[in-house]
């Protein structure tokens, strides 16, 4: 079972390395679209996100992992939704929200003790 975890967290690490990573990318080059990097990184991040909190169990910090939750949940919706509506580019302040919420979700991941 150690392995399944550590799998799945190296999965959640690849997720956010891939919203960030995808996020800088369209930042640097001045585009400021939702890329495909994005996408899949913030999907991966939800799902193992889910699987990780339910193989938690009890031990769980339930306010964090919620928080978390619902941090990704709308990271989820301001990536997919213009993905899904092909906006190309986003808004400014749009697309800023969602590199400065990638920041938040992961600083309350290392942070919250």
């Amino acid at each position: 079972m150690d392995f399944v975890d550590l799998l799945l967290r190296y999965l959640h690490l690849l997720g956010f390395a891939a919203v960030f990573g995808g996020w800088l990318a369209a930042l640097l080059t001045k585009r400021q679209n939702i890329n495909p990097a994005m996408l899949y990184g913030i999907a991966t991040q939800l799902a193992t996100g889910i699987v990780l909190y339910g193989l938690a169990g009890s031990d769980a910090d339930h306010m964090k992992l919620g928080i978390k939750f619902l941090l990704a949940l709308l990271l989820a919706v301001m990536i997919a939704v213009p993905w899904w509506k092909r906006r190309d580019p986003v808004a400014a302040g749009h697309f800023f929200a969602i590199g400065g919420m990638v920041l938040v979700t992961a600083g309350v991941a290392v942070f919250w003790q």
